[in-house]
């Protein structure tokens, strides 16, 4: 019989080869197993058949507590680790190792998730602040149009090559996160300015965003000019703060404006969540809070004028 930390190493590779799980994803589930196999190792627990609910209810105890090595954790990261191991006890049962049923374990509730957003007028200043004399501040222009134009992840943006727009039709297509497919459109603005960074450019790279700081000619460099999502969050924000914006802006806060803007000006719920590419609806309703106003306003225009 397979260790546990065996068994959480194959559970990992199952995560990456069958679900196609981002390497993020993967990262995080590997750190909140291996404290939750290290915590039954101290307890001498070697065998997955040894885990019972005692166990991880002590365990979760300790995150929410902390101890001589580490803090207290939120009570998202603590319902983070529960997540993690009752998707490895699922895994365990789907190929017949016996061990605790992850029905056992209940998930902590969690507040519900508020996002930030900025309106419009926020938008178009933090759009104009690029320079549009260099071909940086034209591949910045760029990047902030596609941003809000797409309500692309950074990660999925970072991985777009130049041959996967459709400038007639104003759309590409996306492998997000999880593996999802989905289609994405762009507006006339933002092709616009995708098409005249592009133009602009003299170098063979494939990818869409490069850097201009390495060398232009020299092919097996190519790929190493394309921009990581850490030099994305890095322009975002010079230029947030150059609009003095009232908001910390990250490329993700112009993802939920993206949202909220669609939401506001009357899409429907489903419709913005194949947009963004979420799995579940539920992801999807974290915006409605923001468009609570403007239900207020339908209610005040269509029910509240009958009492006056």
């Amino acid at each position: 019989m397979d260790t546990i930390p065996v068994l959480i190493d194959r559970f990992l590779e199952h995560l990456a080869v069958e679900r196609g799980s981002s390497p993020l994803t993967i990262r995080n589930y590997k750190l909140y197993l291996s404290r939750f196999s290290e915590f039954l190792s101290s307890l001498s627990v070697h065998s997955p058949s040894e885990i019972s609910l005692e166990n991880v209810q002590k365990f979760r105890a300790q995150l929410a507590s902390g101890d001589e090595s580490s803090p207290p954790l939120s009570r998202k990261t603590q319902g983070y680790h529960a997540i993690a191991i009752r998707s490895f006890l699922k895994w365990l049962a789907k190929i017949d190792v016996e061990s605790l049923s992850a029905d056992k374990i209940d998930l902590p509730k969690i507040p519900d998730r508020q996002v930030s957003a900025i309106n419009h007028d926020e938008v178009e200043r933090l759009l104009a602040q690029p320079q549009l004399s260099s071909i940086v501040g034209k591949r910045d222009k760029a990047i902030l149009e596609l941003l809000f134009s797409t309500g692309l992840r950074v990660s999925e943006l970072t991985k777009l090559n130049r041959d996967l727009i459709d400038f007639e039709r104003r759309e590409l297509g996306i492998v997000g996160k999880g593996g999802r497919a989905r289609v994405v459109f762009l507006s006339e603005r933002a092709c616009q300015w995708v098409q005249q960074y592009l133009a602009a450019r003299h170098d063979t790279a494939q990818a869409l965003f490069v850097s201009h700081k390495t060398p232009k000619d020299i092919t097996e460099s190519a790929e190493k000019m394309r921009l990581t999502p850490r030099s994305v969050q890095r322009t975002v924000k010079k230029y947030a703060k150059k609009a003095k914006l009232p908001v910390n802006v990250t490329p993700h806060i112009l993802r939920h404006s993206f949202a909220t803007d669609l939401l506001v000006s009357g899409a429907d719920l489903r419709s913005v969540q194949e947009l963004l590419g979420h799995k579940n609806v539920a992801t999807t309703q974290i915006y409605t809070h923001i468009t609570n106003k403007r239900l207020k306003e339908v209610y005040d225009a269509f029910h509240n004028r009958k009492d006056q």
